[in-house]
């Protein structure tokens, strides 16, 4: 995977976080979102839906167009998905400790 920025990458890791529960559809990811982080994070307007296209781009979310008329396409974590949210909570968590050790002066754990 290529290096992506630290605020794109929590972004993403939002998204499979809120996937990981279940299908859903762009507004209820972005009210999921606001809501299991007390609206510490939340997705602006146009910011959502290409995050959602770079992760089914990379197999990491598959979307599937539902309804007749007003259609809305519902996505899903994929295997790969799951792998990345692993890997990328762990080393968030990581950078995390050491930013918070930086700013209390201490040194990383």
């Amino acid at each position: 995977m290529q290096q992506v920025t630290l605020s794109k990458r929590i972004n993403e890791l939002l998204v499979l976080a809120v996937l990981d529960r279940g299908p859903a559809h762009g507004y209820q990811i972005a009210l999921s979102v606001d809501e299991r982080t007390g609206g510490a994070f939340s997705f602006q307007h146009g910011t959502l839906y290409p995050i959602l296209h770079r992760l089914e781009g990379d197999g990491r979310v598959r979307g599937r167009w539902q309804g007749e008329g007003r259609r809305r396409k519902t996505y899903r974590i994929t295997r790969d998905g799951r792998a990345d949210l692993a890997a990328g909570g762990a080393e968030l968590e990581r950078q995390m400790r050491a930013l918070m050790a930086l700013v209390r002066g201490s040194h990383a754990a």
